[in-house]
């Protein structure tokens, strides 16, 4: 099996995909120790008996035409757990829409939450998938003929497993529910990597304009450091080590030495000497550098028995239709519903709403009931 490598070979393979009304498409990547991920290698279908694996790392590739396939919007993208090819995908401009990802269907199909690409294999197509070469170094040239056949196998099973799935949850009425969730898959914010917006991935445990402008500073500069440096962020300081530092708020280099989340020698290094002074520079004037966040609201927390008679309902429902729980509603989600008839959680929206969010604001005022039946839950309805 040779690997496309040349312009001309992409060319052709790309006026194939072109004509297809679905593509499928895998990506081996390496970033135990980068930042960024590192593009391996690009295996993509038409169909079954028609695919290719492209080298991205081949001198003078240019990825142009296969890009411009993910952006044509008249042909459909499948994948399986999409979300890491596509943060690829999308720092290379080439948004993936639409997209179709497998894992997700399975959930709504009956196949339990985050399903394996093999589980689902196995079980939708009666195949074993050999994973002898799952551990390899994609990085490495030349790859071996099962390492080569191995990455292809991604996309081919994928082609096929792809219409069977399509077709039972078209018949079971489900199609819609995974097509409306793959807008979040393919939103652009999903992907941001603005070292101004990284503190908002993490939780900030104090509100005070000193706290906030040090744990906001703290958390640019690493995320600005580790892309410099194509750097995991945790290499640079971990997540625990932002919070101890915008409460000692240190500003002499030294100072970070007595913290016990920083790594040893820190304070001495280039890295402590740029933290300091950054943080020396927000710390002159936190009011001008804290974000303006309100403080959470101490409601008082959800009845514990009603979230639990929820989770009941929740896996009663989740069983019955054949659909992921997780896909439903999420613990967070039943806190706030057994709080707030009104919360404004996904599991009171849409399809969700219809199959178990009526019923959970049924089971609170007492409407219907959850009785045993033998090993299993059912839902029956209480005369007045």
């Amino acid at each position: 099996m040779t690997p496309i490598t040349t312009n001309d070979a992409l060319i052709a393979f790309c006026e194939r995909l072109a004509k297809a009304p679905f593509i499928t498409v895998d990506t081996e990547f390496m970033r135990e120790t980068t930042y960024w991920p590192r593009l391996c290698l690009i295996q993509a279908a038409a169909s079954p008996t028609d695919a290719a694996i492209i080298d991205p790392m081949a001198d003078g590739l240019d990825l142009e035409p296969f890009l411009d396939i993910l952006r044509d919007e008249s042909i459909l993208k499948v994948f399986h757990a999409a979300r890491q090819d596509v943060e690829i995908f999308n720092k290379l401009g080439a948004m993936p829409r639409p997209l179709f990802d497998t894992q997700v269907a399975a959930m709504a199909a009956g196949f339990g939450d985050q399903v394996s690409y093999e589980a689902l294999v196995r079980q939708m197509l009666r195949q074993e998938l050999d994973k002898g070469s799952r551990f390899t170094d994609w990085a490495r040239r030349p790859l071996s003929e099962a390492q080569l056949t191995y990455a292809l196998g991604d996309v081919t099973h994928l082609s096929a497993l792809y219409p069977k799935l399509r077709d039972r949850l078209q018949k079971e009425g489900r199609l819609d529910w995974v097509m409306s969730e793959m807008g979040a898959v393919t939103d652009p914010a999903l992907y941001d990597t603005s070292p101004e917006n990284a503190w908002k991935r993490l939780k900030p445990k104090k509100f005070n304009a000193k706290y906030l402008a040090a744990f906001v500073a703290t958390a640019v500069w690493r995320e600005r450091a580790a892309q410099e440096r194509d750097q995991p962020r945790g290499r640079i300081l971990k997540d625990e080590a932002i919070d101890e530092i915008a409460v000692q708020a240190p500003t002499d280099p030294d100072a970070f030495n007595r913290l016990r989340s920083v790594p040893k020698g820190f304070g001495g290094s280039r890295l402590g000497l740029e933290l300091a002074a950054e943080l020396k520079r927000v710390l002159a004037d936190p009011e001008a550098h804290a974000p303006k966040l309100e403080r959470p609201s101490h409601n008082q927390p959800a009845p514990p028995s009603v979230v639990e008679l929820l989770k009941v309902l929740l896996k009663a429902k989740s069983d019955n239709a054949g659909v992921a729980a997780k896909l439903i509603a999420t613990v967070s989600d039943l806190e706030k519903i057994a709080l707030n008839d009104n919360a404004d959680v996904e599991a009171m929206k849409g399809w969700r709403r219809q199959l178990f969010g009526e019923d959970a604001l049924k089971l609170k005022k007492g409407e219907i009931a959850l009785v045993l039946n033998g090993a299993r839950v059912e839902v029956v309805e209480i005369e007045g």
